[in-house]
This record gives C-alpha cells, sequence and structure tokens, in this order.
C-alpha cells in the first residue's frame, strides 16, 4: 500500500529531498513504525510529500507531480497553517475565496485519481504571538471542513483534539511555538492517523 503525505513543514520536518525514502522525524516516521509493526503482513510505502513554508497554492502547483504521478493508494493531505501565518509575519496576501478555491482545486485532483483521502486539520495553539491569528484561521478552518466533508474519506479535526488536551498538560509539551509539534505532539498525529488509515486496509 502506498501512501503520500502532502503538507507543509509539520509533514516535511526534516526530511531529506535528495532521498526520496526519506521520511523526516516526525509524524510520517512514527506512523510508519506503528503501522509496520501493527500489520507485519502488510507492505507500507511512505512518501514524505512535505515541503517547510508551503501554503495551498504550492501544493496546487505540485500535486501532479507529488502526488498523482506515484500513483497512491491514500493521501494524507495536511495543509492551511501557513497561509494565514505568512499573511500576519510576512505580509502575504490571504484571500479566504482564493484559498478555498485552491484548497477545492487538489482535493478534486486526488480524488480523480482514485486515491483515498484523508484530510487533517489545521492546528494552532493558544500562544500569546499567535492569537491574533484565529481572526483568519477560524473561517479558514470552515472551509477546510466543508471541503472535507464533501471530499474526504476521513476527516482528523486536529485543532480540536489539540485544544482539548493541551488543558491537560499545558502548550509547552505539544508545540514551542504554537504550530510546530513536539515528539508527543507528532505520536498524537500519528495515533489519530492510523485509525482513518485503518478504515482502508
Amino acid at each position: 500500500m502506498k501512501i503520500v503525505f502532502f503538507g507543509d513543514s509539520i509533514t516535511d520536518c526534516d526530511r531529506d529531498r535528495a532521498d526520496d525514502s526519506s521520511l523526516g522525524n516526525g509524524y510520517v516516521s512514527i506512523l510508519y513504525e506503528k503501522l509496520k509493526n501493527l500489520y507485519e503482513d502488510r507492505t507500507f510505502e511512505f512518501l514524505n510529500r512535505g515541503i517547510g513554508g508551503n501554503r495551498v497554492r504550492d501544493l496546487e502547483a505540485r500535486v501532479d507531480k507529488d502526488v498523482i504521478a506515484q500513483n497512491p493508494d491514500i493521501v494524507v493531505m495536511f495543509i492551511g497553517v501557513n497561509d494565514v501565518w505568512h499573511k500576519y509575519c510576512f505580509g502575504a496576501e490571504f484571500d479566504l475565496d482564493k484559498f478555498a478555491a485552491s484548497y477545492e482545486a487538489v482535493v478534486k485532483k486526488i480524488k480523480a485519481c482514485g486515491a483515498k483521502l484523508i484530510i487533517v486539520e489545521p492546528y494552532l495553539f493558544d500562544v500569546p504571538d499567535k492569537k491574533r491569528f484565529r481572526r483568519d484561521f477560524d473561517p479558514m478552518l470552515g472551509v477546510i471542513r466543508d471541503l472535507a466533508e464533501k471530499y474526504a474519506d476521513a476527516f482528523v479535526p486536529l485543532d480540536e483534539m489539540f485544544a482539548g488536551v493541551s488543558q491537560c498538560v499545558g502548550i509547552a509539551a505539544y508545540s514551542a511555538d504554537g504550530v510546530h509539534p513536539t515528539h508527543r505532539a507528532a505520536r498524537l498525529i500519528a495515533d489519530n492517523l492510523i485509525k482513518k488509515i485503518r478504515l482502508f486496509l
């Protein structure tokens, strides 16, 4: 079974881009080890196609090469936080309608190739320098949830999940900057993805 992971730095996680088989050191590699141990009779091929700093329009530009051309059985799509982050930190444009159009174009292409689509919701922890992001982040989540309901075969609601667990042990256990996951958070992402991937095994 071939699974392509398509997203930004949270997926990329320092993978070696010169090595197609490199999975990085985040949730993708954790998930691979967990699945391999759970299903010793199955063969999994993981392709990490995350690129740090990517926004949804970047995924739209490379979906044909990095996803469709790989003939995947499952695609895990995890994108969105940079679309808002780049507005507040770099002055980039964030237009919700354009975001929605690009996101939908990507998911329609993935569905058209016959792959099962798992959409992972971006998340944002409630840290001081990210609070202002919410005015655009929450409407963006609304778009992603609507498109997931329309197109996805499975959906992982990470923003809601992390908001809950971080109340118990504190945000620092899951992220230093409110966006990038700690190893503990990456394990939690992997555990929740396993539940979705098992639906298609």
